[in-house]
């Protein structure tokens, strides 16, 4: 396992985990309506902005397996993000993607607060980030929480590292 930039070749597997209803259904963002130009679209933007990181997760032959993200990096805080394919879950690339970006985000950038959530319907996030022992939090930064509309926020769990 490993982490690397995001390529264009990455597009056609990013594209399978957005449509697939078992990764994306308890996700706020409606992926079935993405296309492979989205993907393409998204990879550029990864590659040209500072305000965040995006790397892909990828197994020793170097394929795709998912993405990992620090977002809206700003005052040294960020919010994590992470996706893999279904044919990755239960392999052990969410785990080694989520602590490598983590110990990026507070070696290499310095950041002092990593900030998620996950819906409280989303059981299998939920249980993983609790068997992983992360920490939940009730005091995540104003500028996080803007990103998030008042009716979703009741059915959030939010963690910190």
């Amino acid at each position: 396992m490993n982490l690397r930039k995001l390529t264009p070749t990455d597009a056609p597997y990013m594209l399978e985990w957005m449509h697939d209803p078992d990764v994306v259904g308890h996700l706020s963002t409606n992926f079935a309506e993405k296309s492979l130009d989205d993907c393409l679209r998204f990879i550029a933007y990864a590659e040209n902005t500072r305000d965040d990181l995006h790397l892909a997760i990828v197994d020793d032959t170097d394929t795709y397996m998912g993405t990992v993200s620090l977002k809206h990096i700003h005052n040294g805080t960020a919010e994590f993000a992470i996706t893999v394919r279904k044919c990755a879950m239960g392999k052990g690339y969410s785990h080694f993607g989520m602590q490598s970006v983590l110990e990026i985000g507070k070696r290499e950038l310095g950041l002092t607060g990593i900030y998620w959530c996950v819906s409280i319907y989303n059981q299998r996030a939920v249980r993983f980030y609790d068997k992983n022992g992360y920490t939940r939090t009730e005091n995540i930064p104003q500028s996080i929480m803007e990103a998030y509309s008042q009716e979703l926020l009741p059915d959030l769990i939010w963690y910190i590292y």
